[in-house]
């Protein structure tokens, strides 16, 4: 553990976020953070399941006094989204995330932190493991493969739970009480293509130092998808010089805004299948020098026409080699080109009902080009479930008349807003005695497991809560050291609370 962090710590937080750190955790990738709960679990005699999804679930019994109380769950989930810089090193499937701590913030080294969902983890753990704390009796339920679905919680079995309220702990600023979410869907396009064979010059272009982001939380932000942009670079060129696309990828994750995204092209001379002769390796090299100038002009345009929300944006061109390969038929090229450059994306509707917050939005996450079809990942969000599927409906019309298919993989409900609620007022009182001010009653367009577990538990009474993070989803993310303790003593203070109303 960092001696600044060390220093700075309070009740295990950091100590427990630091362990956790050191284990790879990405989505899909969790059988080892899995087994290190269980064994916390033992060491400290606590009841607890392991199902086969590998979500942990670990009971603490009533402090005397409390027996009485109604139950608390406290929930997170122990997956994180795996980002870094291209050119980085790491490897999420076997290191662990180098902490830096910088001032009042923990970050990463060029890569995500994971303190989504990993403050969680690190307060549940620091509260099980106090035995000086008074309280009801504790559920902590900790999933997994949040970030790509929530098929933990869609797997989870709450028949041995008891919780009347429920604190889910994967919000990202404090002070703020959230009290509802979107749900949301990850719609999957394919497209078929067919290749036909040139000989040319292949060229490579490259666009990155986009922000990024969340497809939730950051999607009004005004980031640019590099996978968007890149299409709409490939559709004013089209017009400008004549080119055969032999690959493109961009993005990882169907819910992070892609920061980068590449293409691979091929320059065609007049008369190339007579040979690579000097002569036309020279009209090659010509038409290089033209696309050269031609991209340069329009990524400068986009440059300015994007300096203020994304004043890092930028480009590589390379020569690859001359030879023979296999590009898209013109057909198919325009028929994914058409697709990508009229895809939505982005924020569709704003609420109505609470000023300021998105109702719907869609995301393309991912996209990538195979040797016999296009496949696109979109992440569409709503508090609406009837434009949730409109948009989702507008996907595969797009996408069935071109003659693709499209299926829709993962999909989680809204978490509904309740009207009556004594555990947040319960919250809002503890807050306001501890810190003087009033917490702010909110929603927010991310998915979060809520809605999920509320399905499974008709009735319980939900809150999220969370400190002050941002970046989230990508290399930038960082969490605030002063706000993780404040955020987590206002924690002791709510489960400790006896609640009026029960």
């Amino acid at each position: 553990m960092d001696k600044t962090l060390e220093q700075l710590d309070y009740k295990g937080i950091f100590k427990y976020f630091s362990e956790i750190s050191k284990i790879p955790r990405g989505s899909g990738n969790e059988e080892e953070i899995s087994n290190y709960l269980v064994e916390f679990a033992k060491k400290h005699q606590l009841e607890y399941t392991q199902d086969e999804a590998k979500n942990v679930i670990i009971i603490k019994e009533a402090t005397k006094g409390y027996e009485n109380e109604p139950a608390i769950m406290l929930q997170g989930h122990m997956d994180m989204v795996c980002e870094k810089k291209k050119e980085h090193t790491h490897d999420f499937l076997k290191d662990g995330i180098k902490l830096i701590v910088d001032g009042d913030y923990v970050r990463a080294d060029d890569t995500t932190l994971g303190a989504d969902n990993g403050i969680a983890v690190a307060y549940i753990l620091a509260l099980l493991s106090d035995d000086s704390l008074e309280h009801p009796r504790l559920e902590a339920v900790i999933t997994t493969d949040e970030e790509v679905g929530m098929h933990g919680a869609k797997a989870l079995d709450t028949s041995g739970l008891k919780a009347k309220y429920m604190i889910n702990l994967d919000s990202e600023e404090e002070g703020y009480l959230l009290s509802s979410c979107a749900g949301g869907l990850t719609g999957t396009s394919t497209l078929p293509i067919s290749r036909v064979r040139e000989y040319g010059k292949k060229i490579r272009i490259s666009i990155g130092g986009l922000k990024g982001g969340h497809s939730g939380a950051d999607i009004d932000k005004n980031r640019s998808n590099a996978t968007k942009l890149l299409a709409r670079l490939l559709f004013d060129l089209r017009e400008k010089c004549s080119y055969g696309l032999i690959d493109m990828q961009g993005g990882f994750k169907d819910n992070v805004i892609p920061r980068e995204a590449h293409g691979e092209l091929l320059l065609i001379a007049d008369g190339a299948d007579e040979g690579a002769d000097k002569d036309i390796i020279n009209k090659l090299d010509e038409k290089y020098q033209l696309i050269s100038t031609i991209i340069n002009d329009l990524m400068k345009k986009y440059q300015v026409e994007l300096m203020a929300s994304e004043p890092d944006l930028n480009f590589t061109l390379e020569d690859l080699e001359n030879g023979e390969f296999d590009v898209l038929h013109p057909v198919s090229f325009e028929k994914m080109l058409f697709l990508l450059v009229n895809m939505p994306y982005g924020v569709q509707v704003m609420s109505s009902e609470i000023e300021g917050l998105v109702e719907s939005s869609i995301n393309l996450g991912i996209f990538r080009l195979e040797e016999d079809m296009a496949v696109f990942c979109n992440s569409i969000r709503s508090s609406k479930s009837s434009y949730k599927y409109y948009l989702s409906d507008k996907l595969n019309y797009m996408v069935s008349f071109l003659g693709g298919d499209y299926l829709v993989r993962s999909e989680y409900p809204a978490w509904e807003f309740k009207k009556d609620s004594p555990f947040r007022e319960h919250c809002k009182r503890i807050y306001r005695e501890l810190y003087g001010k009033e917490m702010i009653v909110t929603a927010i367009h991310a998915g979060l497991e809520c809605g999920l577990i509320s399905e499974k538990m008709p009735g319980i009474d939900i809150i999220s809560i969370g400190p002050d993070m941002s970046g989230v989803h990508t290399i930038e993310e960082k969490v605030s050291i002063s706000s993780t303790i404040r955020v987590y003593k206002f924690l002791e203070q709510v489960v400790k609370g006896k609640i009026s109303g029960n």
